[in-house]
């Protein structure tokens, strides 16, 4: 089977793109460039490895805050107690599935949502 329409970028909406490059950036070791303008901050990602790119758009209260997507992580806990640690909340506790891909959900200081995941061990 053929995927066609793959997830190629994520957008993260925020009035407060200090701190959500911030958080990014600690807790999965992201890099940013500003590409916006001097009205509108656009940062885009760089140091994603081999995942989809994307950008921290700020919204200046000119709309909700909004973001879902997942992250590949390798220790699923141990992400959410660097969330935890860096301002954030876990809101759906570590999960494994009964194939063995164990995720977790979690918004940032600013209130997105983000998930993240571990996939099932090799060979499960």
């Amino acid at each position: 089977m053929t995927i066609s329409n793959a997830v190629t970028w994520f957008e993260i909406g925020t009035e407060r793109p200090d701190e959500a490059q911030r958080f990014y950036g600690d807790l999965f070791g992201w890099r940013f460039t500003e590409e916006g303008t001097g009205e509108t901050s656009y940062r885009t990602t760089e140091g994603a490895g081999a995942g989809i790119g994307g950008a921290i758009r700020g919204t200046a209260g000119t709309g909700p805050n909004y973001a879902i997507f997942y992250v590949q992580v390798t220790d699923v806990a141990e992400t959410c107690r660097r969330a935890e640690a860096a301002g954030g909340k876990v809101v759906v506790p570590v999960k494994t599935n009964p194939n063995g891909l164990t995720l977790a959900h979690l918004l940032d200081p600013a209130g997105n949502h983000v998930g993240v995941f571990a996939p099932p061990p090799a060979g499960a």
